[in-house]
């Protein structure tokens, strides 16, 4: 799928995001669960459509083995951001073996504010996977959400195992990835094809070699396990949290393994955990897509449209200029150039957030006008966390890592791909392609997957509030539909709108009934919309 992750930006505009990314596109495959995994597994069960089994939750009594990682107090201390206070849990590498080493797990915390009386903690994930939750919150959450929130919660973060502060996943270094994200995910011929799965298989050398220990075990049920341990360090009887994008996957599964430890659980952007893989990144093909045609019928009816005044010209113009940097790439500064799947990343970056049309009709025009392809390289550069010295966060190599463990590969080779081009070309006449083969990318990873599509119940759980919008490019709204009739006890917030998640984008109606849940524990009402 693409993946799932949150953008770095101000306070005020950092928002969460499932990633897709082009070549890292194909480490996302975003969505949500984005969704690749496996090394020598056959995809013969990514044909299907949909899970039967539903995931199990674990015995309500703690094991033995894992009272001491229970039993843990935080040790508190500044990190340098004022306000904040940071922590280091730890928990078992191996669930089933605890005996085997641990992990480290970074917390950060910035206490209630007041007025009012304290609720407890309120956990935030951003998405990915491998958005680093410690820095959404440091960055937003614990400064942009709700006064009314902030004054009664605790606001707390855990980076996941494998991203970011938690021992993060290393995979290739800068110049590596540069080479990495350039490569051609649209190949015209058996040579580009061969170039096209060398990176992948290379790029999955490096984690496998870099990151050894921990490959195996960076799962999402893994990650949920370890919030538990966080929770009960926390003091806090119940979990209150809210993700986003991947995080309403990590959160949903949390739902599922502790049903009686659910508090309030917000899942903002919500994927489908009971898809396989392809069906993923073929539903997430078809958002971006639905997006782009928001995107298209806004930029036709303003004068700096680059690509035309007929919102019906512009995906062929835009497809056209794809074809054009894939036959010649566009000099952008500093000595590097835009190539086509630069660029097609820095497209689907702006489609996460409408806010960001502009910024690309201007990166458009830059790049089809003057042959200047540095907007949309700064777009692509966002998107994946490279910063200007060339060095990149972990998150495409975090991403990969949890996605092609928690899912079956959604192609097993080049031969699937071309089968399947045909149904993604006609989910996006524009990325169908670029998408259709970003999503090869599990098919060498060096870990066989431990999990499988599941549904996901939580019988006895409270009340679950899953928030869809229904123009959402990276979790389409019927994944949110979807969850929302797995879940026992969910109630679905529908925001009728654009952009990717919902809570604290504007509407009104959306952030006082999800402020209501956490201050009251007042769901929506059923089949609440909202604009």
């Amino acid at each position: 799928m693409h993946t799932r992750r949150s953008p770095r930006r101000s306070a005020g505009a950092h928002r969460p995001r499932t990633r897709v990314t082009l070549l890292s596109l194909a480490s996302a495959a975003a969505l949500l669960l984005s969704a690749c995994s496996s090394g020598g597994v056959t995809s013969s069960a990514a044909t299907a459509a949909e899970a039967e089994a539903a995931l199990a939750a674990l015995p309500r009594a703690t094991p033995s083995a894992l009272a001491p990682y229970y039993g843990q107090k935080p040790n508190w201390r500044g990190c340098g951001v004022p306000g904040f206070e940071c922590a280091t849990l730890k928990a078992p590498l191996d669930y089933d073996r605890p005996g085997a080493g641990d992990v480290r797990l970074a917390v950060a915390r910035k206490r209630a504010t007041g007025p009012g009386e304290r609720i407890g903690s309120l956990l935030v994930n951003p998405g990915g996977p491998g958005g680093s939750a410690i820095g959404y919150l440091q960055q937003y959450a614990g400064v942009g959400y709700p006064a009314g929130v902030r004054a009664r919660y605790d606001m707390v973060a855990v980076d996941p195992r494998g991203v970011a502060r938690s021992e993060p996943v290393e995979c290739l270094d800068g110049r590596a990835m540069d080479t990495y994200t350039q490569t051609d995910v649209t190949p015209d011929d058996q040579r580009e094809t061969d170039e096209l799965v060398d990176a992948y298989k290379g790029f999955a050398e490096g984690c496998g070699a870099r990151s050894s220990r921990l490959l195996r075990h960076v799962s999402t049920v893994e990650a949920a396990r370890d919030m538990d341990v966080v929770r009960a360090a926390l003091g806090d009887r119940k979990l209150t949290y809210v993700g986003a994008s991947y995080g309403t996957f990590l959160g949903a599964t949390y739902a599922g393994l502790f049903p009686d430890r659910v508090g309030r659980l917000v899942l903002d952007g919500a994927m489908d955990p009971s898809l396989t893989a392809r069906r993923l990144n073929l539903d997430q093909t078809a958002g971006f897509e639905t997006a782009f045609r928001s995107f298209a019928k806004d930029c036709a009816q303003r004068a700096d449209c680059p690509l035309g005044t007929e919102a019906g010209e512009v995906d062929k113009n835009l497809k056209a200029f794809f074809e054009q940097a894939d036959a010649r790439p566009l000099p952008a500064g500093a000595g590097r150039r835009l190539t086509e799947s630069l660029a097609t990343t820095g497209v689907i970056a702006a489609m996460y957030d409408e806010s960001a049309w502009e910024q690309l009709r201007e990166a458009l025009t830059a790049a089809i006008d003057d042959h200047d392809g540095s907007g949309l390289l700064a777009l692509s550069d966002s998107y994946y966390e490279r910063d200007p010295a060339g060095r990149y966060s972990n998150l495409m190599f975090a991403n990969a890592a949890v996605n092609c463990l928690d899912l079956p590969a959604a192609f097993d080779g080049p031969d699937e791909v071309r089968r399947a081009l045909p149904a993604f070309e006609k989910a996006s006449p524009v990325f169908g392609e670029s998408l259709a083969w970003a999503s090869l990318n599990c098919a060498y990873w060096p870990v066989a997957p431990t999990g499988e599509p599941q549904r996901i119940e939580a019988k006895g759980a409270a009340p679950i509030v899953v928030v869809g919008t229904t123009r959402d490019p990276a979790t389409p709204y019927r994944w949110a539909r979807s969850l929302s009739r797995q879940l026992s006890s969910a109630r679905l917030l529908t925001h009728e709108g654009d952009g990717h998640t919902a809570y604290g984008r504007g509407s009104a109606c959306i952030d006082s009934a999800i402020d209501a849940y956490l201050l009251h524990g007042t769901p929506p009402a059923p089949g609440k919309r909202c604009s």
